[in-house]
């Protein structure tokens, strides 16, 4: 069952009680990952494998001119969320406005880019609020998060370096 989660904002990334931020660098441009990030959503499933499906849909409240996405991940939770930044070649972030994950009140997602070298320093910021047990979850589940963000990020380097040769 869907439940609705509290409306946040940019500011949430920085400001939520609980924030996991990762970085790593790859070789491709900032307007590479951009593209990846939010203009080829149906493609996230072919870098990030807890990812098993991604397609825009309107947004749940409208925001942003109503672009949002729908998101499934392995095990079956799914995200409805809005799209509340969309800067090219910068950032690009969401939050989640329905989820039938338990225990979450409010989740932000975060993705910078900065021009490192001649590549990108990709960091994501997961900014979330929820009841004790997902927040301890989330705590305890960092490790395999970190892991998962660089295992995606890594393929997804790799990915655009094929798509470019």
């Amino acid at each position: 069952m869907a439940r609705r989660l509290k409306p946040v904002g940019l500011a949430f990334a920085e400001s939520a009680p609980l924030r996991l931020v990762f970085a790593r660098e790859v070789s491709a441009p900032p307007q590479a990952v951009y593209r990846a990030l939010a203009d080829d959503t149906t493609g996230w499933p072919e870098w990030f494998t807890a990812v098993t499906l991604c397609r825009p849909i309107d947004g749940a409240d409208g925001a942003d001119g109503g672009k949002g996405r729908e998101v499934r991940l392995k095990g079956g939770t799914r995200f409805w969320e809005t799209i509340v930044a969309a800067e090219a070649s910068e950032r690009y972030a969401y939050r989640v406005d329905e989820t039938n994950a338990p225990g979450m009140r409010a989740l932000l997602e975060e993705w910078r880019l900065t021009p490192a070298g001649t590549g990108t320093r990709v960091q994501w910021t997961f900014a979330a609020d929820g009841a004790a047990p997902f927040r301890f979850a989330l705590r305890v589940g960092k490790p395999g998060m970190a892991r998962a963000f660089r295992d995606a990020v890594t393929a997804l380097d790799r990915r655009l370096a094929a798509a470019k040769a």
